[in-house]
């Protein structure tokens, strides 16, 4: 019987694009559902290699994909949040987490039960929560549903689509043949990751083979083909962290190599033992159920977690010896900087009066990196440029490291013995910080406007164009005296930096009464209009964070009514605020 390889592929194709959709609706939704504590808790990583190990599987576990996690720990080693050797130790916890996901695609095989006949409802049901749901995560978790039924759906697509190969026995003789030619596998294992960008996917559309029928029906040769496959994935999926790694720091782009270096070694040391049959036979005997259609699919996923937790638990004690490999394959170039965004020496703690110095300078810093955050977001408003959106949004994380790093700071600066004065000036700092903060929020909305912007062709008129530049130049202004004021303790430029906010409120009621009116004559559209008032508005808020930093300044940079040592606990609180 012949082969329509037209439905095969748009059914392998389409399966294939709705498994990736839905596996990254599923990891959106949970990111959003943790909010920022994935973050955080990657942020808080401590030095203890089993702690990152667990905390990379766990994450990874729960978003369902190793890339996202390790380009994650790029971002964070690029800001200077993460040790290498701290990252090393998430990355192989991110291998090992995403074996969860060739046992979520074991589930379409329980007997007498079918998970993706429920897919179709469940969709529904993600639905109907995405659109009357009042609360954020509320709609993410019907994100996550929907996700989760559409990568079963093209599961289903793509088990349908190989299991027309089974009646064609020549196809199925060529597939099952490779069985003797491991080293194929591998290499096909390895180029649809690369393509995809997913070992998940490219191991989902293996099981979807084998369940088919395509690969033939001894379940021996099956699982001879799945190890080799799996190992070609495991070193395909490198390809997204060295991309992500490509415009970042050293440590970042050591970071990349490490994930290489770890999937390639370890691949290098499954091979003999795979060869010798060892692999295929520790396999079976974890797997003590019988190999068949029903079951195959859980013995692929064994054979996927038994080698990445073997490999994570052999290079586990050699963490040192790899990010010293690292070190020397990528080495820091002459003039080049080992990124440390914050400068904060522990050791003056003992020290206060010179610790908080130390932290005043880095929230000027911190306030320049805002600044810089505001102007990239309004060139690529005006210039309509999306390369600018998402710098703004990698300047925005280096803003959220300032954060971060002066705040633990002060924390632990709060925990020591201290004058009236420095006590006095702890919790005002810490709003500073927590404003500066704020500001790259609004700085990453106004680069989200100018996506919507370039997405719906929107275009100011003339006098709009002049009426946000005239903005522009005084926030620009605002920020300039409010950076001197702190820089310098001047209060001459805290007081100007009012008077900017004063303008920035008169500007807003205007350029919303001058654009309403716009609208009403027909000069502009309503969309335009919406996004010169978000604009707008974004604006002037940034001018409220700033107007408090500027009485800070002014008030002597002293919070009244505190006397003596701050109570570690009361100071925690108010770091949680903002």
């Amino acid at each position: 019987m012949g082969i329509d390889w037209k439905e095969l592929i748009f059914f392998v194709t389409g399966g294939l694009g709705l498994f990736l959709i839905g596996m990254g609706m599923m990891s959106e939704g949970l990111k959003e559902v943790a909010g920022r504590k994935l973050k955080q808790v990657l942020e808080s990583m401590t030095k203890q290699p089993l702690v990152g190990f667990a905390m990379g599987t766990l994450i990874t576990g729960l978003i369902q994909s190793s890339s996202a996690t390790t380009v994650m720990i790029i971002g964070l080693i690029n800001a200077g949040l993460l040790t290498l050797r701290q990252a090393i130790c998430v990355i192989f916890g991110a291998n090992v987490g995403t074996t969860v996901t060739a046992w979520i695609v074991s589930l379409t095989q329980f007997e007498g039960f079918n998970i993706t006949d429920y897919a179709l409802p469940a969709i529904m049901i993600g639905f109907l929560l995405q659109v009357l749901g009042k609360k954020r995560k509320t709609k993410s978790v019907g994100k996550i549903i929907i996700g989760f039924s559409v990568l079963f759906i093209g599961l289903g697509f793509m088990k349908d689509a190989f299991g027309g190969l089974e009646e064609n026995p020549q196809i199925v003789q060529w597939l099952a043949g490779m069985g003797g030619k491991p080293h194929i596998a591998l290499l096909a294992g390895m180029l649809i990751t690369m393509l995809i960008q997913s070992s998940s996917a490219a191991i989902a559309i293996f099981q979807m083979m084998a369940v088919g029928g395509a690969l033939g029906e001894d379940w021996m040769n099956v699982l001879n083909l799945a190890i080799p496959f799996m190992l070609g994935s495991d070193i395909g999926t490198t390809i997204t962290a060295q991309i992500a790694a490509l415009q970042t720091n050293v440590p970042a782009k050591r970071a990349a190599w490490a994930h290489t270096m770890f999937n390639v070694i370890g691949v290098a040391l499954a091979l003999p033992f795979f060869y010798a049959g060892l692999f295929t036979k520790a396999v079976l005997a974890i797997s003590w159920w019988q190999l068949g259609p029903g079951t195959i699919l859980s013995t692929i996923a064994v054979a996927n977690t038994l080698f990445k937790l073997s490999c994570s638990g052999l290079f586990l004690p050699f963490t040192r010896q790899l990010e010293a490999l690292v070190n020397r394959i990528v080495r820091q170039k002459k003039g080049e900087i080992l990124a440390q965004p914050v400068v904060l020496e522990a050791r003056l703690l003992d020290t206060p009066a010179i610790a908080l110095e130390q932290s005043k300078r880095e929230i000027v810093r911190m306030a320049r990196e805002g600044k810089r955050a505001l102007e990239t977001a309004i060139e690529a408003l005006m210039a309509s440029d999306r390369k600018g959106v998402e710098s703004t949004r990698k300047i925005e994380d280096l803003v959220d490291a300032y954060q971060f790093q002066i705040t633990t700071y002060l924390v632990d600066l709060s925990k020591r013995q201290l004058d009236e004065e420095v006590s006095r000036e702890l919790p005002v700092l810490l709003h500073m910080v927590n404003d500066l903060e704020r500001v790259g929020d609004h700085a990453v909305n106004i680069a989200e406007i100018a996506d919507r912007k370039i997405d719906q062709g929107v275009v100011f008129t003339d006098v709009a164009s002049e009426e946000s530049k005239g903005a522009v130049d005084e926030i620009y202004l605002m920020f300039d005296n409010v950076i001197l004021a702190l820089d310098k303790n001047d209060i001459q430029a805290a007081h100007r930096a009012l008077t900017s906010e004063n303008k920035l409120n008169r500007m807003q009621v205007q350029f919303r009464r001058h654009h309403v009116q716009r609208m009403t004559d027909g000069v502009c559209g309503a969309e335009s209009g919406i996004i010169f008032i978000d604009v707008v508005d974004n604006i002037e808020k940034i001018g409220d964070h700033l107007t408090n930093i500027a009485q800070s300044v002014i008030g002597g940079i002293q919070w009244a009514g505190v006397k003596g040592n701050m109570l570690s606990g009361e100071f925690n609180a108010l770091s949680d605020a903002g």
